[in-house]
């Protein structure tokens, strides 16, 4: 029975794989005929596809074909048309050029013309010329034989007669202008200068020129001396001063230039004074220590100046040489208060002009820096202030009106104009300073001389304490017209040779007298 079952597994078994392999061919066979009837299928798709992707294509191109040609035809249109245009503006401009080359065909023809009838002119214009040069020739010939004069004398008395008939006319013109004008700027300048002077005032000064201490008794003079004349010596060594002791009773002369020594000898000798201890030891120690303390008052003093007057930016050093200024006198004014009074002024005025009101405060404060100088460096002390400004770094402009204020150098601001006006106010107010005869008497001397000087001057008289001088002249010799010319020059030979404070009136006396005697 086993074998059997074995052989029926066997034959199943081959019949199996039989039938396995039957149906895999089978299976392959289906599958390609359906591979190949996919692939006919797709290859059919593909040419119907390709088919209206062509057929769209055309239809495309054949649209695109039909818009550029209508593009292209009325791009064509609108060239023709504009070549159109171009061709009337072308025959239009050949029409105008056409008329405008007959026009100026027209004019030239014209004007050769009138050149043929302006040169027949000319030559009529020669003749008469001719003509009538032989006639004033002839007339001049007569004229001289009847006057009995040359041409040339004749011309020369009519230039003079002119020149004279000029100089008078203009001499009025020229007085009305300048009355006219000085006239306006005199009642504009009063009322500021009125105005900056009562805005400010101060005291009056008097002569200061030497330092004299008082002594207790003549014994102190011989311990002031020491003996054989040692102390005196060491004194003088120390602070550089001349000390005076003579017949004056109780009382010490002290002589400088230098105003600042002159303040530390007098230091000095009332504290050798007072104190009694009079050596050379002493006078050596104290003279140190005096100068030391002077330096820092000195500074101190130039400090407040700055703070008083309000400006900023001061170097030390300036503030200190200002400050050398309280012991400095020029005709008994004290130089710091003078300048001071000229910051001030120099301040309200620019005020009133709308100017740079700090910048004119400075200018006023530090125009007479110089004085703190003068006896050390030489020269006029506003180019020595200018020169010591500029070192330490101040403004163009402020230098150069320090430099200016005295007329050494040309004026190129109002500052420069300003400041001298507000140096002269300061200086020549009642009381500011004193002025000694000797200089007075010169002035005024000096004055008269140089109004003699003009012809036809017959005499003249300085009045006024000098501020006004009167001219009389001679009528026969100085026209009205020339009266005016002849006060413009005095003036000007009063401003170039002549330093005064203020201003000098100059007048002029022309008058006629016609004087008769009933007998």
């Amino acid at each position: 029975m086993l074998p059997v079952l074995i052989s029926v597994g066997c034959v199943f078994t081959v019949i199996g794989i039989a039938a396995g392999m039957i149906i895999n061919n089978y299976i392959q066979k289906l599958q390609k005929d359906t591979a190949h009837r996919s692939a006919e299928k797709i290859r059919s798709d593909a040419e119907r596809e390709a088919e209206h992707l062509l057929r769209d294509a055309r239809v495309s191109a054949k649209g695109e074909a039909i818009k550029m040609r209508e593009e292209c035809e009325a791009e064509l249109r609108e060239r023709r048309k504009e070549q159109t245009n171009n061709e009337k503006r072308l025959a239009a401009r050949e029409e105008v050029l056409d008329r405008r080359i007959e026009a100026a065909d027209t004019k030239l023809k014209n004007v050769e013309k009138r050149e043929k009838e302006i040169e027949l002119l000319r030559e009529r214009v020669g003749a008469k010329e001719k003509e009538l040069s032989k006639c004033i020739s002839q007339q001049i010939d007569e004229l001289e034989r009847i006057s009995g004069f040359s041409r040339e004398e004749a011309g020369k008395i009519l230039l003079e007669k002119i020149s004279n008939e000029v100089k008078n006319e203009s001499g009025i013109m020229v007085r009305n202008i300048i009355e006219e004008a000085k006239a306006r700027s005199e009642r504009e300048a009063r009322r500021i200068l009125t105005y900056a002077i009562q805005r400010y005032a101060s005291d009056c000064t008097y002569e200061r020129t030497t330092a004299m201490i008082p002594l207790q008794n003549d014994e102190m003079k011989g311990r002031i001396i020491g003996r054989e004349g040692r102390n005196i010596r060491a004194i003088e060594a120390a602070t550089g001063v001349n000390i005076l002791i003579d017949d004056t009773p109780e009382a010490v002369v002290i002589s400088c230039f230098d105003p600042v020594r002159k303040e530390v000898a007098r230091q000095l000798m009332e504290r050798l004074i007072s104190d009694g201890r009079i050596h050379p030891t002493r006078i050596e120690e104290l003279a140190r220590k005096i100068s030391k303390d002077l330096e820092e008052e000195l500074f101190q003093v130039g400090e407040a100046a700055v703070l008083e007057t309000g400006i900023q930016g001061v170097s030390p050093q300036i503030m200190k040489v200002l400050g050398r200024l309280k012991y400095r006198y020029s005709f008994s004014q004290n130089v710091l208060q003078h300048s001071l009074e000229t910051a001030f002024f120099m301040g309200i005025i620019a005020a009133e002009l709308g100017l740079d009101e700090k910048k004119a405060k400075r200018i006023g404060l530090f125009h007479d820096i110089g004085k703190a100088l003068d006896h050390e460096i030489e020269g006029p002390h506003a180019q020595i202030g200018a020169d010591f400004l500029r070192k330490h770094n101040e403004a163009k402009d402020v230098i150069h009106a320090v430099a200016a204020h005295h007329g050494e150098v040309e004026p190129e601001s109002l500052y420069d104009v300003l400041i001298s006006a507000c140096d002269t106010l300061s200086a020549s107010r009642p009381g500011a300073r004193s002025e000694t005869t000797e200089l007075y008497l010169k002035r005024l001397e000096q004055l008269e001389s140089i109004a003699h000087e003009f012809s036809g001057v017959e005499s003249c008289f300085a009045l006024q304490a000098g501020r006004e001088v009167r001219v009389v002249v001679t009528p026969e010799k100085v026209s009205e017209g020339e009266a005016q010319m002849l006060a413009r020059n005095i003036c000007a030979r009063i401003e170039k040779e002549m330093t005064y404070p203020g201003q000098i009136k100059v007048t002029i006396i022309r008058e006629t007298r016609s004087v008769e005697y009933a007998k």
